[in-house]
């Protein structure tokens, strides 16, 4: 099934920040484990596990549309060097993703893609 260029677009783009969130949780994750901040470690890595589920999720729906996924134009990760940097940079990450899926759900409103938006309701 041919998919809206639009809905494919903004299905990139969140690919994009899911992919880089992913590494970027995962670097952090393991700092904390290097620390001894397990407590940090688990939540960070669970983070990153969900990541990829929302990576995965976006990359099938891209396959059914009929576009396969560029993997070349992930966002840049932002590895902070302190608790407190990594933190802020993990929820800047957040807000990020938010804002990027609040479009995305938008503009399958707008095209009537309304399979693509409950999937992304899921995320």
């Amino acid at each position: 099934m041919k998919g809206s260029k639009r809905v494919l677009d903004h299905l990139q783009s969140l690919l994009n920040g899911e992919l880089a969130a992913r590494d970027q949780y995962m670097a952090h994750s393991r700092m904390y484990r290097d620390w001894g901040l397990l407590r940090l470690y688990e939540r960070l890595n669970h983070e990153m596990e969900e990541e990829i589920e929302h990576a995965d999720a976006l990359i099938e729906r891209m396959q059914f549309l009929e576009r396969q996924p560029d993997f070349s134009q992930q966002e840049k990760v932002h590895v902070g060097k302190n608790v407190k940097e990594m933190l802020k940079n993990d929820l800047a990450v957040e807000y990020e993703v938010s804002a990027a899926l609040k479009d995305a759900i938008k503009v399958c409103e707008e095209e009537q893609d309304y399979d693509t938006r409950k999937m992304l309701l899921k995320l």
